[in-house]
């Protein structure tokens, strides 16, 4: 099933009215906390928050004149509340005062959309694995068939690296949600540090600890790499199911839709478009956090060579990791899991992937050395791939009974501690 995305939340935090409405949140914050110190009359103070306003057209309008898009708004919004109170608007700050703090805001309300959909794909992602904890599949390592497993099992390692990417992504967030009212070069030298502690309660936010004219990018650079791992884990994820949905291999398939078709000339074709899709974005994501780190660089106190980026790097990684996790728990839901196949594919070539089993039987029960145990079981492996069957050669040295043998290609013992490991994650 194709899923249908079209939640509007996250993109509305990021578009030019709501950017401005979050610079505004900040200028009233402000003023609030003036007045609590007793610097703004509260008359005025309650005149300026029925009254504040903007418009976009006007702030265009002298945007174009000025060439400063912080001035332009405060030029709209002086205009809203009058002569009298425009006295009381942005009173010692300097413009990334307010670009940043809103920033913070901005970045933290499209956290929590995120945190949700995190959420979200880490229950769907545990009731799957619990769902298969005992489905026998088997283990890979460099591509090729290892040793037996459960398809829960492989899922759960999902589970804990989506956990651990949670807890650094919340990590990251709490680092970011920082504000600052700290003046032109962070000294406060007309604004009270006071001013900034009230403004942060108003908000919600954190004040710096310290600030030039603007919030150090180290912040902003960690919380893009808190992305980027859980668009990369999505990537692994995504890439799994690629290998797994191969027609010569068919364990898991991406959902396919009753009128879906993959291929304008095979209708054979079901292709894991989705997840190929989420390959994708997180390459973007990825591109984005290299992005962030070279916003460290900034000369002196500041300059804006991090804010053209910013521009495009955070509304764009957010909405992309957003949509990537939807996405994914769509195709998590809707997986088609094959567990017939599953135990096919582990039994393939007569059972080698026993391999371990039997060399061990033979090295403790029947007093071979390990060379010379690993020689005649490598032999009938190897013969195996050729065409031959692992275990009919076996049979064929006469070294081990059929009662050993089943004990040797029994899968039981393999899932002996699966119980254990899940027990971790209840």
């Amino acid at each position: 099933m194709i899923d249908r995305y079209s939640r509007e939340e996250i993109k509305k935090i990021w578009d030019l009215e709501t950017k401005f409405s979050y610079y505004l949140r900040v200028e009233l914050a402000v003023c609030e906390a003036y007045s609590k110190l007793g610097v703004i009359p509260q008359p005025a103070l309650n005149d300026i928050k029925k009254k504040a306003s903007f418009s976009l057209e006007r702030i265009d309008d002298v945007e174009k004149e000025v060439k400063h898009d912080v001035i332009a708004f405060l030029t709209s919004v002086n205009e809203s509340v009058g002569v009298e109170n425009a006295k009381y608007i942005h009173m010692g700050l300097t413009s990334s005062d307010v670009i940043d703090t809103a920033f913070a805001l901005q970045i933290t309300d499209s956290s929590k959309i995120i945190m949700n959909e995190l959420d979200g794909l880490i229950k769907v992602i545990r009731d799957k694995a619990f769902k298969y904890k005992n489905t026998v599949c088997i283990g890979r390592s460099h591509g090729v068939h290892a040793e037996v497993m459960t398809f829960g099992f492989k899922l759960l390692n999902w589970l804990d690296e989506l956990e651990r990417a949670r807890e650094s992504f919340k990590f990251a967030l709490d680092e970011i949600s920082e504000g600052q009212i700290s003046g032109p070069v962070g000294t406060y030298s007309n604004v009270s540090p006071e001013i900034e502690k009230l403004t942060c309660e108003i908000l919600g936010l954190k004040p710096a600890k310290i600030s030039t004219q603007i919030i150090s990018r180290d912040r902003h650079a960690k919380f893009m790499s808190g992305l980027a791992i859980i668009a990369a884990l999505i990537e692994q994820f995504a890439t799994e199911i690629r290998h797994l949905q191969k027609t010569e291999v068919r364990e898991v398939e991406e959902g396919f839709g009753a009128n879906q078709k993959g291929s304008s000339a095979m209708p054979h074709k079901k292709n894991p478009v989705l997840c190929e899709n989420l390959c994708g974005l997180a390459r973007v994501v990825r591109s984005n956090m290299i992005a962030a780190y070279e916003n460290i660089n900034l000369w002196h106190e500041r300059d804006i060579s991090h804010s053209s980026v910013e521009r495009i790097i955070f509304p764009d990684s957010l909405i992309l990791v957003d949509f990537m996790l939807y996405r994914f728990k769509n195709v998590i839901e809707n997986l088609v899991v094959h567990e017939d196949n599953m135990l096919k594919n582990a039994k393939l070539y007569g059972g080698i992937v026993f391999s371990q089993k039997v060399l061990l039987k033979l090295v403790e029960e029947k007093g071979y050395t390990r060379e010379e145990a690993y020689k005649i079981v490598q032999k009938h492996a190897l013969n195996a791939l050729n065409g031959g069957d692992f275990r009919q050669g076996l049979e064929s040295e006469n070294i081990l009974n059929e009662k050993e043998l089943d004990e040797c290609f029994c899968s039981n013992d393999y899932l002996k501690n699966i119980d254990t490991i899940f027990d971790r994650f209840n």
